[in-house]
């Protein structure tokens, strides 16, 4: 094959699949909630994107008001039904002492945390809600993401009106942590039963929801972010000599650190019809630097940062996702930096030792840097246009 044809088909091929793949959303999670006011009462809510209910969820777009408003009863009805089998079949709910319990939900549509669908920008969820009492003698509570599940399960408590501390995100065969019920039950004994955790939380608490966000933060990398992927990608592409490679990634660091942790403190607040497109547009900005603008330059560590600010926000967008606890803020954001700083490496790391071997300069960036580079500026290009027109 002639080598400009063989360079074609190179572009071709990456900006084919890079441009199917630029069609992936974040893949949402199922969260499991309990609330338990003190009264003796408890009310179990369970939440379900109509994405998780088909084959593709990280390609699926979420529900809208209007979509939701120009389906048929029955349309709305098999969406319920399929929300309750699902839950049904990928989570185990357990009381203790009495054993393996199936809550009986009542479903309807609704915004995200049980909220009113108030906008047309509302994301549509389907939240299954069971109210019943603390009977006595019961001493507490946990879920289990069975293994047929095919998305994480989130698991979450609400004491006395405040978050507690600790959660569990639980992939496919996990279980989660007890919850203990004994102060929330005066017909209970008292004391925690072993291996629960008290509603006041703990020390251990801290270090578990740490773990926890740490994972979720390098998951919302690898896999699932594939927009950050795409901008890390495009900054290793640049050059692959370790003096501008970590001045860049120390850059971009420091940047989404700054507006992750503004962001979830609550101080800066930019909606996401805003962050998304630019996160997209600034992967083909970095992508076309590496075209036209080959060699290593302070300016590029400007574009980084400026870059590396609005990601910033989306990581936060994730995080709040979650609904972090006031109690759990610090330990929380920095475990979920953390883990994004993983995600990150990892990405390099792969992208390093897939192409050491390309060791010839002018090789590397006529083979990887060229064809690579145009493919994520086309999908970052696409991906703009996409979020900007809905």
């Amino acid at each position: 094959m002639h080598p400009l044809c063989k360079q074609a088909a190179i572009f071709l091929l990456v900006g084919l699949l890079l441009t199917v793949a630029a069609l992936a959303h974040p893949v949402p999670d199922i969260p499991v909630r309990g609330f338990f006011p003190g009264d003796g009462t408890a009310r179990i809510t369970v939440e379900v994107d109509p994405r998780c209910l088909t084959s593709a969820p990280d390609i699926e777009p979420s529900t809208l008001p209007p979509k939701l408003a120009a389906m048929s009863a029955e349309e709305k009805a098999t969406l319920i039904r399929e929300a309750r089998a699902l839950v049904e079949r990928w989570v185990e709910f357990t009381l203790e002492p009495v054993g393996r319990v199936q809550p009986d939900f009542t479903f309807a549509f609704t915004g995200k945390n049980s909220g009113p669908l108030a906008g047309a920008e509302d994301v549509v969820v389907i939240t299954g809600e069971w109210r019943t009492t603390l009977a006595a003698g019961l001493t507490g509570w946990h879920i289990r993401s069975t293994p047929d599940a095919k998305l994480s399960i989130v698991f979450q408590n609400i004491i006395r009106g405040e978050v507690h501390p600790r959660l569990a995100v639980l992939f496919p065969g996990e279980k989660s942590f007890t919850m203990d019920l004994t102060a929330l039950n005066a017909a209970a004994p008292t004391g925690p039963t072993p291996g629960s955790v008290a509603a006041g939380g703990s020390s251990g608490d801290a270090w578990s929801t740490f773990v926890t966000y740490i994972r979720q933060g390098y998951i919302h990398v690898v896999p699932e972010g594939l927009d950050h992927i795409l901008f890390v990608l495009g900054v290793f592409l640049l050059s692959r000599k370790g003096r501008p490679l970590l001045a860049q990634v120390t850059t971009f660091t420091l940047a989404h650190s700054v507006t992750l942790a503004l962001a979830t403190l609550g101080y800066v607040h930019v909606p996401r019809g805003i962050v998304e497109p630019v996160i997209a547009a600034s992967i083909a900005v970095v992508a076309l630097e590496n075209i036209f603008r080959p060699r290593y330059t302070p300016w590029r560590l400007v574009i980084v940062f400026v870059f590396g600010l609005i990601h910033g926000l989306g990581f936060a967008s994730a995080l709040g996702d979650l609904s972090l606890p006031r109690a759990s803020l610090a330990t929380g954001l920095l475990g979920f930096n953390v883990g994004v700083e993983f995600g990150q490496l990892t990405v390099i790391a792969v992208a390093f030792v897939a192409t050491v071997w390309l060791r010839d300069p002018a090789n590397y960036r006529r083979w990887v840097v060229i064809p690579g580079s145009v493919a994520i500026a086309a999908t970052g290009a696409w991906w703009t246009v996409s979020r900007v027109m809905g």
